[in-house]
């Protein structure tokens, strides 16, 4: 059976409770969705939303700009639009260890989790902007600069996480930015239809 797939299929962009370069993640995310217009769909976990409060973004702000899906449903009813080709890339960015460890452990408890999950069993390539990537951390949190250090079972799940079919991990912002371009180059040779 042959998936069906959208005229013009898009990208699922998931923001999980991270603040690790959230504001450097979404104005990736908009330039993209400002070039190509309905081209991103954002998915917020409760945290999510609470954290963009805390960073000073507005979701009243980013839904002017974009769809925007929230965690509001147990059964994480958006994820049907993964099953009518409504979206040839996932990006999760930034994701929380505590998402990477759902990720890893097969969770699919909340609408970021379930993404990543129907995106997998329809092999959507994924692009995960992962936070603990290294032994320290530099990261903005809502008033300074802090240092973390992730602990070991952060920075496994993150290795393992690296070994999923259809998902790249990145811990960069230049990192995300190029496997960005890396799925447009695929995508243009890929598609039938250039991108909207």
């Amino acid at each position: 059976m042959t998936r069906k797939q959208d005229e013009t299929p898009r990208i699922a962009w998931g923001l999980t409770g991270s603040g690790h370069y959230l504001k450097e993640s979404l104005e990736i995310a908009l330039a993209k969705n400002e070039k190509h217009p309905g081209l991103i769909d954002f998915y917020l976990s409760k945290a999510a939303a609470e954290v963009l409060h805390m960073y000073t973004l507005s979701v009243t702000e980013l839904r002017k700009r974009a769809r925007v899906f929230r965690d509001q449903t147990a059964s994480a009813a958006p994820v049907g639009l993964f099953y009518h080709g409504h979206y040839h890339t996932v990006v999760i960015g930034p994701a929380t260890s505590n998402s990477v460890a759902k990720f890893v452990a097969g969770l699919s408890d909340t609408l970021i989790t379930n993404i990543y999950a129907q995106a997998g069993k329809q092999r959507i390539p994924t692009i995960v902007f992962a936070c603990d990537t290294e032994p320290v951390v530099e990261t903005e949190s809502p008033s300074e600069w802090v240092t973390l250090y992730p602990r070991r079972i952060d920075l496994d799940n993150t290795e393992r996480l690296k070994t999923f079919e259809h998902t790249t991990v990145v811990s960069t912002v230049a990192g995300l930015q190029a496997a960005l371009d890396a799925r447009f180059q695929a995508l243009a040779l890929n598609l039938p239809k250039p991108l909207p």
